[in-house]
């Protein structure tokens, strides 16, 4: 069950750290043998990323893409040698519903123990690329436990263009597997009209506005839940490169990427934010959550 903590704490930030080049389901993108001759722009991006948590003094989770964790091990190590949570994106970027279990497995493994052997510290939580454990991936949790993550942050409770869950759990609650148990954190959705809908991150924080954000952002928090933010470096550089898509990809894609820094700023004002692994240590009591 959840601490008695303050409202404003009950919020998690995070970072899901690729490159511009790393959109999925685009016939467009780029192969993974063309990625290093790529001009990459994460680096700068997650830097500035860096200084604006120090500036307000937080914490924040950050989901590696293992590709770009051994590409660029030093911003592995100065994530975490600034007390951030370093977790796994996974490896190769690859949707997990097109995805063999055998083949994902090896990506998850591959992804945690690269980036443990950069930190030299454990990896527990997981994000899939574009929040794709679905109905038809039911060996999804079993093969993290396996792996051995403590934690999952993939379910998209609600339908969308890749992935989703719809009608899945809203809050915290614990999967029991064959192979162990972890905790699934939801990306956070709120209901308007009784409709689930997400404003907290990705092309959802970009297009909605900010006032409209914290309003429902509030309307979860008096849920009892905590808000899971979530972001990519690519989002706070408008400058960055653009691939080739239809218009209304485009927009999903590129919409307000002006406004990402302001809202980020925003919220780590207006909201009390910590990591996964803090919020789970401080509110999450072991074995009392629901199934």
């Amino acid at each position: 069950m959840m601490g008695k903590m303050g409202q404003e704490q009950r919020c998690i930030f995070s970072v899901d750290v690729e490159d511009w080049f790393h959109i999925l389901a685009l016939p467009q993108a780029p192969d993974m043998a063309a990625w290093a001759q790529l001009p990459s722009r994460v680096e700068g991006n997650f830097r500035k990323l860096l200084e604006l948590f120090d500036e307000f003094d937080v914490q924040v989770t950050c989901f590696f893409l293992g590709w770009v964790a051994e590409r660029f091990p030093s911003l592995v190590r100065e994530a975490a040698a600034a007390g951030h949570e370093v977790a796994s994106h996974g490896y190769a970027h690859i949707l997990t519903y097109e995805m063999t279990p055998d083949a994902f497995y090896e990506d998850v493994h591959k992804s945690k123990a690269l980036i443990e052997e950069i930190t030299g510290r454990p990896v527990l939580g997981y994000r899939s690329p574009g929040f794709s454990a679905t109905s038809d991936t039911p060996w999804f949790f079993d093969k993290l436990a396996l792996a051995g993550y403590q934690y999952d942050s993939s379910v998209f409770p609600a339908a969308r263009g890749h992935g989703g869950m719809a009608g899945g759990n809203l809050a915290p609650h614990q999967i029991k597997t064959d192979s162990g148990s972890l905790v699934e954190f939801p990306i956070t959705i709120a209901k308007v009209l009784g409709s689930p809908m997400c404003f907290f991150g990705g092309g959802y924080l970009r297009l909605f506005p900010y006032a409209l954000i914290e309003r429902m952002g509030r309307q979860v928090q008096n849920d009892g839940r905590p808000i899971v933010f979530y972001i990519h470096p690519r989002e706070i550089d408008p400058g960055h490169p653009r691939l080739p898509m239809s218009l209304v990809r485009r927009f999903k894609s590129y919409v307000n990427l002006g406004t990402t820094e302001h809202k980020v700023r925003s919220i780590l004002r207006d909201f009390r934010v910590t990591t996964f692994e803090q919020f789970m240590s401080h509110n999450l009591t072991s074995g009392s959550l629901p199934a």
